[in-house]
């Protein structure tokens, strides 16, 4: 295949990890403690901000990259302190709920012609999948081109996942936050739309993200003749 992979060692942390880190926790902060009595707005969005800010800083001294998904927690972040301090109309919040993973979903797509394709971060890493070897099985059959085409429709899949993280973000924004920014029904309609969040929102998307995946181990199944257990990195 046309990229080479990195190795293990300069793979970014966990998606556990990453989801914690950059939008779970921070975003707790903002619904539950950014009320008066605790934390309040301002110092909510500080102590929120800090936890992508300290991860992605973190892993950056180990792998001497970016993180992309602690740079998308300190925009969606700072975007939504912002809209709730300026007391924007809610209709912002789900402008920038929609637009970061609809991003996210244009960069994938972008990206496989460009020498990074954020799929290799997604699905097609050492964390996950034993690359080096998928790549030499893939060479010494003469399938590489296959294997890459194979690489780009996952590519296309993952980008769905995405787009439609991107209108059920929209929707359910629109649909819990009614009342006005600043006010303690704003900051619990903020805590709803979060609990809600993963039922409407990160279930469906799984189930794109998995069948991409399924779609990518029986496409290199088929054109490296290696198993599941070759492909899979052993933990």
């Amino acid at each position: 295949m046309s990229q080479t992979a990195k190795p293990a060692k300069q793979q970014h942390g966990g998606l556990l990890a990453n989801l914690l880190f950059n939008l779970i926790i921070p975003t707790l902060i903002l619904t539950k403690l950014g009320k008066e009595e605790y934390l309040g707005p301002s110092w909510a969005i500080v102590v929120a901000l800090a936890f992508p800010i300290a991860y992605g800083l973190r892993d950056f001294s180990k792998t001497r990259e970016a993180n992309i998904f602690s740079i998308i927690g300190v925009v969606s972040i700072a975007l939504t302190g912002g809209i709730s301090l300026l007391q924007l109309d809610p209709k912002y919040i789900a402008i920038k709920e929609a637009a970061i993973p609809g991003a996210l979903g244009l960069a994938t797509l972008i990206s496989q012609y460009t020498r990074f394709p954020l799929v290799r971060t997604f699905l097609f890493n050492e964390q996950i999948m034993q690359v080096e070897k998928i790549t030499q099985a893939a060479r010494q059959k003469g399938t590489e081109a296959l294997l890459e085409q194979r690489l780009k429709m996952a590519t296309v899949l993952v980008a769905c996942s995405f787009f439609l993280s991107s209108v059920l973000n929209y929707l359910l924004a629109k649909w819990v936050l009614v009342s006005p920014p600043g006010t303690t029904a704003y900051t619990e309609e903020l805590g709803k739309m979060t609990a809600l969040s993963f039922p409407v929102i990160a279930v469906p998307s799984m189930i794109v993200m998995t069948i991409s995946m399924i779609y990518l181990f029986k496409g290199i199944e088929k054109f490296t003749e290696l198993t599941l257990e070759d492909i899979l990195q052993q933990h």
